[in-house]
């Protein structure tokens, strides 16, 4: 492709849903900890590293991918490799790791203050149950506090192996070149045959509702199954999902935000290795929390018969310009690939992609909706404490 700048990120499949219930946090605790210095760097060599080849750097951890990511001037991205690359195997001191407790655990105390961000947490752990898909990506402030840097160096000689790691490139790039590269800095690191672990999943109707002096409103949300990552129907989840509860032009937002009715109201698809999740979302006054909500499940009932043509012609050209507006800068496109090794999909390039999104009809949306009716769903509630 015709660009001026290179991206490399390192893709590790692992994340909350990988871990056991008593090192929940780890991943994302360890995330941290690559940023504190390794045998040949102190932490400081890292930033100041990256500051002095002008690199865009970053990381990030999910429930099932932990990620390492750099975007430069193609003259600096071998550089940029060496650096992320050192990173990839850290110190895991024992006093940057009690240091960096301390800040993990205030993350988790600023989050719990966002009160969609604390709903959904307990919603996906009502939601999955014992499955570890409902672990919190943060950890809690006991399994942080509980934590050791043995616990964490295990956990990290397991899952962050040659095996289970994938470098994904885009942009300007030499790729014989930078594969050789690459070999160089990493061909020593150990495979340990680490899988994925997939547990049953029990999606029976369940129910929560909290109270919270924290909240003036009314906040509630449903999760229900939809289509995995590598299910073809996932496309028309995402076009249900606009058409549902968009930000704008949605059924949910002309019947609630518009009316006046709820302050927000919303629809999204989340698709996850193996499990897809289908998510509706309000917030309202609290005595009008149940008369929006009301609103919100018939917008579901009436989604079918309320499509058109037009509709989803409309939908599928706002889905396609977000995937073509990520994906015409090399760092968006370095991480679309990354993320589909990671997760041992078929490559499909992003032309391949554009086209199947545009073949979404009204159909494939209807059909959707049948086999995903929104249920058996999980609904957690976010109410202010009663006076």
């Amino acid at each position: 492709m015709a660009a001026h700048t290179s991206a490399i990120g390192f893709f590790v499949r692992t994340g909350a849903r990988d871990e056991s219930p008593e090192v929940m946090g780890v991943s994302h605790f360890l995330e941290h900890m690559m940023f504190k210095g390794t045998a040949t760097r102190t932490s400081d060599d890292v930033n100041r590293a990256f500051d002095e080849m002008g690199a865009k750097s970053n990381a990030y951890t999910s429930s099932e991918v932990t990620a390492f990511h750099a975007a430069t001037l193609p003259e600096r991205l071998d550089e940029a490799a060496e650096v992320l690359a050192d990173m990839m195997r850290p110190a895991l001191r024992e006093v940057d790791f009690d240091t960096e407790r301390g800040v993990i655990l205030e993350e988790i105390a600023m989050y719990a203050d966002d009160p969609v961000f604390e709903l959904y947490e307990t919603a996906l752990e009502q939601y999955y149950g014992v499955n570890p898909l409902g672990h919190r990506v943060l950890g809690t402030p006991a399994t942080i506090a509980a934590m050791t840097a043995p616990q964490m160096r295990s956990y990290f000689e397991n899952r962050y192996s040659a095996d289970n790691t994938v470098v994904a490139l885009s942009g300007q790039v030499d790729f014989d070149k930078a594969v050789r590269h690459i070999e160089k800095l990493c061909g020593h690191w150990q495979a340990t045959g680490t899988q994925r672990t997939y547990q049953g999943l029990d999606f029976s109707a369940r129910t929560i509702t909290r109270q919270s002096a924290k909240v003036q409103r009314g906040y509630r949300m449903l999760l229900a199954p939809g289509p995995s990552l590598s299910d073809p129907r996932r496309y028309a989840a995402f076009v249900m999902a606009q058409l549902l509860g968009g930000a704008d032009n949605s059924l949910m937002h002309w019947a609630l935000v518009e009316t006046g009715i709820a302050e927000e109201a919303e629809a999204a698809f989340d698709p996850r290795d193996g499990v897809g999740d289908l998510r509706l979302f309000v917030a309202a006054p609290p005595d009008r929390l149940d008369e929006a909500w009301a609103i919100a499940t018939k917008q579901v009932e009436l989604l079918p018969g309320a499509i058109s043509d037009d509709d989803v012609s409309r939908i599928v050209a706002k889905v396609a310009t977000g995937v073509v507006i990520a994906g015409e800068r090399p760092d968006g496109r370095m991480h679309r690939l990354g993320r589909q090794w990671a997760y041992g999909l078929p490559y499909i390039s992003l032309e391949e992609e554009l086209a199947i999104i545009e073949r979404v009809t009204v159909a494939d949306v209807r059909a959707l909706l049948a086999a995903y009716p929104f249920a058996p769903a999980t609904v957690a509630t976010l109410l202010p404490e009663a006076a």
